[in-house]
Protein backbone atom coordinates (compact mmCIF):
# COMPACT_ATOMS: atom_id res chain seq x y z
CA UNK A 1 0.00 0.00 0.00
CA UNK A 2 3.04 2.01 0.73
CA UNK A 3 4.38 1.70 -2.66
CA UNK A 4 1.49 2.84 -4.18
CA UNK A 5 0.98 5.92 -2.66
CA UNK A 6 4.31 6.89 -3.25
CA UNK A 7 3.66 5.89 -6.72
CA UNK A 8 0.74 8.08 -6.86
CA UNK A 9 2.36 10.85 -4.63
CA UNK A 10 5.31 11.09 -7.51
CA UNK A 11 3.25 11.18 -10.66
CA UNK A 12 0.97 13.79 -9.02
CA UNK A 13 3.97 15.90 -8.39
CA UNK A 14 5.61 15.72 -11.78
CA UNK A 15 1.69 16.79 -13.03
CA UNK A 16 1.68 19.28 -10.73
CA UNK A 17 5.23 20.85 -11.63
CA UNK A 18 3.95 20.70 -15.19
CA UNK A 19 0.92 22.44 -14.59
CA UNK A 20 2.43 24.94 -12.84
CA UNK A 21 5.06 25.55 -15.50
CA UNK A 22 2.24 25.59 -17.64
CA UNK A 23 0.50 28.45 -15.36
CA UNK A 24 3.53 30.37 -15.21
CA UNK A 25 3.93 31.01 -19.18
CA UNK A 26 0.55 31.88 -19.24
CA UNK A 27 1.09 34.17 -16.13
CA UNK A 28 3.60 35.64 -18.82
CA UNK A 29 1.49 36.60 -21.56
CA UNK A 30 -0.54 39.28 -20.06
CA UNK A 31 -3.60 38.83 -21.63
CA UNK A 32 -3.74 34.61 -20.44
CA UNK A 33 -2.91 36.42 -16.86
CA UNK A 34 -6.41 35.38 -15.18
CA UNK A 35 -6.29 31.98 -16.29
CA UNK A 36 -2.66 31.26 -15.36
CA UNK A 37 -3.35 32.45 -11.55
CA UNK A 38 -5.98 30.00 -10.64
CA UNK A 39 -4.52 27.10 -12.47
CA UNK A 40 -0.98 28.17 -10.22
CA UNK A 41 -3.02 28.03 -7.32
CA UNK A 42 -4.09 24.40 -8.47
CA UNK A 43 -0.98 23.19 -9.30
CA UNK A 44 0.21 24.46 -5.41
CA UNK A 45 -2.77 22.58 -4.14
CA UNK A 46 -1.86 19.17 -6.37
CA UNK A 47 1.87 19.70 -5.19
CA UNK A 48 0.99 19.64 -1.50
CA UNK A 49 -0.93 16.19 -1.90
CA UNK A 50 1.06 14.85 -4.05
CA UNK A 51 3.57 15.60 -0.60
CA UNK A 52 1.49 14.61 1.87
CA UNK A 53 0.98 10.96 -0.34
CA UNK A 54 4.32 10.49 -0.11
CA UNK A 55 4.59 10.96 3.58
CA UNK A 56 3.64 8.38 6.04
CA UNK A 57 0.30 8.45 7.44
CA UNK A 58 1.26 9.19 10.74
CA UNK A 59 3.37 12.83 9.58
CA UNK A 60 0.85 13.87 6.73
CA UNK A 61 -2.36 13.25 9.01
CA UNK A 62 -1.46 13.63 12.71
CA UNK A 63 -4.90 14.95 14.10
CA UNK A 64 -6.66 11.74 12.20
CA UNK A 65 -4.01 9.37 13.91
CA UNK A 66 -4.29 10.86 17.61
CA UNK A 67 -8.73 10.85 17.35
CA UNK A 68 -7.98 6.64 16.50
CA UNK A 69 -5.54 6.41 19.31
CA UNK A 70 -7.55 8.60 21.57
CA UNK A 71 -10.61 5.96 20.59
CA UNK A 72 -9.04 2.80 21.34
CA UNK A 73 -7.98 4.88 25.21
CA UNK A 74 -11.39 5.70 25.33
CA UNK A 75 -13.10 2.57 25.52
CA UNK A 76 -10.59 1.47 28.19
CA UNK A 77 -11.78 3.83 30.31
CA UNK A 78 -15.24 3.47 29.93
CA UNK A 79 -14.79 -0.46 30.47
CA UNK A 80 -12.44 0.41 33.91
CA UNK A 81 -15.44 3.13 34.80
CA UNK A 82 -17.94 0.57 34.78
CA UNK A 83 -16.46 -1.85 36.78
CA UNK A 84 -15.70 0.73 39.39
CA UNK A 85 -19.40 1.49 39.62
CA UNK A 86 -20.34 -1.50 39.19
CA UNK A 87 -18.09 -2.45 42.60
CA UNK A 88 -19.55 0.82 44.08
CA UNK A 89 -23.24 0.12 43.67
CA UNK A 90 -22.74 -3.43 44.78
CA UNK A 91 -21.41 -2.39 48.32
CA UNK A 92 -24.05 0.04 48.68
CA UNK A 93 -23.98 3.69 50.12
CA UNK A 94 -22.31 3.63 53.80
CA UNK A 95 -19.71 1.40 52.20
CA UNK A 96 -19.16 4.19 49.96
CA UNK A 97 -17.78 6.41 53.02
CA UNK A 98 -15.69 3.42 53.64
CA UNK A 99 -14.06 3.19 51.05
CA UNK A 100 -13.15 6.85 50.37
CA UNK A 101 -11.54 7.10 53.61
CA UNK A 102 -9.61 3.78 53.02
CA UNK A 103 -8.99 4.88 49.95
CA UNK A 104 -6.93 8.25 51.45
CA UNK A 105 -4.97 5.54 54.02
CA UNK A 106 -4.05 3.48 51.48
CA UNK A 107 -2.80 5.90 49.14
CA UNK A 108 -0.15 7.26 51.64
CA UNK A 109 0.91 3.71 52.65
CA UNK A 110 1.68 2.75 48.75
CA UNK A 111 3.17 6.61 48.39
CA UNK A 112 4.76 6.18 51.71
CA UNK A 113 4.11 10.04 52.17
CA UNK A 114 2.35 11.18 55.38
CA UNK A 115 0.02 14.12 55.73
CA UNK A 116 2.07 17.03 55.98
CA UNK A 117 1.04 19.22 59.30
CA UNK A 118 2.31 23.13 59.93
CA UNK A 119 4.99 22.78 62.91
CA UNK A 120 6.34 26.36 63.95
CA UNK A 121 8.67 24.92 66.16
CA UNK A 122 10.69 22.89 63.97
Amino acid sequence: MRLLRGLAGGLLWIVAGLLGLVSLVLCVTILLLPLGIPLLGLSRRLMGTAIKLMLPRAIAHPVKESKKGLRKRRGEATTAADTATEKVTKKGGKAVGKMAKGTKKAGRKATGKSRKRFRPWS
